[in-house]
């Protein structure tokens, strides 16, 4: 594989492989793996609509990793989801306190892949395909 492809690609790998776990444990298992327990059903539903959000953007940056046509929308979307995810969090940090360890890791991944990804965006690396 070049190094203009590994450049421009990894961080949505990485994402997928981060976000599709993700998904799927706030859709099915969310209380298994933090101190959040829902229970009505509206509660149940808008942890299987972050799912279906983590999922669709999923697929929309596997499309971007293996379709060249889609790669510009993915290294968007990707910038975007994962900053506004770290900018939420950093929110809450002020307003709510310091979160768990995992929610303080998953901030600081979510800035450096979205960091990443505007920085692709703006890369020699991208600007030759």
């Amino acid at each position: 594989m070049e190094k203009r492809t590994i450049v421009t690609k990894i961080h949505l790998v990485i994402s997928v492989f981060i976000v599709i776990p993700a998904a799927l444990i706030y859709g099915f298992n969310l209380g298994d793996f933090l101190d959040i327990s829902f229970i009505t059903t509206d509660e149940q539903s808008f942890s299987k609509a972050i799912m279906g959000l983590y999922l669709g953007f999923s697929i929309l940056w596997t499309l971007g990793i293996f379709r060249s046509e889609y790669l510009k929308t993915a290294l968007i979307s990707n910038a975007i989801f994962m900053l506004g995810l770290a900018l939420g969090r950093l929110l809450s940090i002020i307003m709510d306190g310091l979160p768990s360890e995992a929610y303080m890791f998953g901030t600081v991944g979510e800035l450096i892949l979205g960091g990443y990804g505007f920085w692709v965006l703006n890369s020699k690396y991208l600007k030759k395909s």
